[in-house]
């Protein structure tokens, strides 16, 4: 029975109640479209964070959906590459905020903080944002995550290892000069890109995925022809894997298991994707 059809009745009411196996879903059930449209059902809004407010890390933009009808959401912290501002990644935000989630595209304090460094302004960032920001009250602080490009994506990685508790990490042309990733226990997406040669995929991706431990659920995907460079623009493919990835883990949303299993054919846009099919449940 799904969350939105289970009913119990309470004298002469009857109340909403949650399904364990729809988790914290939120919106209408998800197609193969729905998931790759600009935006998705939700109206949303944003705010700025300046640099001089924030604590840890650099500022940021927050992307929020406006409605409060369906309770709290999940929220995602997402951190740029070396060299880069939080414009680079600024066309991800808007677009997973429109699925469902409060979404804070951060700065870093100075442009060539490392992964490490990185890692904790993620985790700063989410402690703003369910502590501190104006949006608090529409978060559910026990479900987070992080993205990040570059040596972002390298801080997304040591974001999970630093807090276990994260629900979901999606780690972007990752680079790290840290290779095992043993002890991570959260849920992680590594995309890799074909052409990349900044963090070329035999040194960085593949490694990174390959040491999350053997039980973890997590998956592998390779962008075909693409380049390093290739989540600072809209991409349908690492919006469509993002939002099923973060559905399917901060949500518990278990509708949006079809796009991750089995796993999705190779092709025009994806040269590899290996997955630990069927995830927990």
């Amino acid at each position: 029975m799904t969350l939105s059809g289970l009913l119990v009745a309470s004298g002469l009411t009857l109340v909403p109640t949650a399904d364990a196996a729809d988790g914290y879903a939120r919106g209408p059930a998800p197609t193969a479209a729905s998931i790759a449209a600009a935006r998705g059902p939700f109206a949303t809004a944003e705010t700025t964070v300046s640099a001089l407010t924030a604590r840890g890390f650099g500022g940021g933009t927050i992307y929020f959906p406006t409605s409060t009808a369906e309770g709290t959401f999940g929220a995602v912290a997402i951190a740029p590459g070396f060299t880069a501002g939080r414009s680079s990644m600024a066309w991800l935000g808007p677009r997973l905020a429109s699925q469902g989630f409060v979404v804070f595209n951060i700065d870093t304090v100075t442009r060539s903080d490392q992964p490490a460094s990185r890692g904790r302004q993620l985790l700063a960032a989410l402690d703003f944002l369910v502590d501190s920001s104006t949006v608090r009250d529409r978060i559910d602080r026990d479900r987070l995550g992080v993205i990040g490009h570059s040596m972002g994506g390298g801080g997304a990685l040591e974001a999970t290892v630093a807090r276990p508790s994260l629900r979901a990490a999606i780690p972007l042309t990752p680079w790290n000069l840290t290779k095992n990733w043993s002890r991570s226990q959260v849920p992680t997406l590594v995309v890799g890109a074909e052409n990349d040669t900044v963090a070329p995929t035999r040194s960085h991706a593949e490694p990174f995925f390959a040491s999350l431990p053997a039980g973890l659920d997590k998956a592998y995907l390779e962008l075909n022809r693409a380049s390093h460079f290739a989540p600072n623009t809209p991409n349908t493919t690492i919006a469509s894997f993002s939002i099923s990835w973060l559905k399917r883990f901060v949500d518990g949303d278990v509708r949006y298991e079809q796009f991750l299993c089995p796993a999705p054919r190779t092709g025009a846009e994806i040269s590899a994707y290996r997955d630990s099919c069927p995830h927990a449940v």
